[in-house]
């Protein structure tokens, strides 16, 4: 695949709650890959928040299996996995598809079936994007980062520029 293309997420969407999930159910998506920093709660939180439960609970009320995709230590992120009652994938690698394809296995899901949601052009769409599944950007939860996201936004900036998104 194409660098590039790897970079441009199928669609954007201002939050996780904005995402039309009756749409993607009927389109035969049936699995849900979260990033959580960012995307579901605060980055670097080592707990979920009421934004992060109010989201799952919307998708589980539709049907959809879910697994968190994380590069997070396996503490932290399996810990808000836990308490959001849900599957992990710690040090997932992304932008490398391992952790794609380790959550698809864990949940006996297809590639067809799934949907990537993050936060991150550099990490979520291309793991997403190399993975084969559908891809969600939503834009980041809050402005507060971790020192070597800061330095990747303006990236991403020049990116979406260009890509017209």
């Amino acid at each position: 695949m194409n660098i590039f293309k790897a970079m441009v997420p199928d669609i954007v969407y201002k939050d996780v709650k904005s995402i039309p999930f009756d749409v993607l159910k009927a389109e035969g998506k049936t699995t849900l890959l979260l990033d959580f920093d960012n995307t579901l709660g605060p980055d670097h939180a080592t707990a979920p928040i009421d934004y992060s439960f109010e989201c799952i609970e919307i998708v589980k009320d539709l049907g959809f299996e879910m697994c968190l995709v994380s590069n997070a230590k396996s503490g932290r992120s399996a810990g808000i996995a836990k308490a959001l009652d849900i599957p992990c994938v710690t040090y997932a690698h992304k932008p490398r598809p391992d952790g794609i394809n380790r959550a698809l296995k864990l949940l006996g899901s297809t590639k067809e079936e799934a949907v990537m949601i993050g936060d991150q052009v550099f990490t979520d769409v291309i793991a997403g994007k190399l993975g084969g599944v559908y891809t969600i950007m939503v834009e980041r939860f809050g402005k507060k980062e971790i020192w070597y996201v800061m330095l990747k936004r303006p990236l991403e900036k020049i990116v979406r520029f260009f890509a017209k998104y």
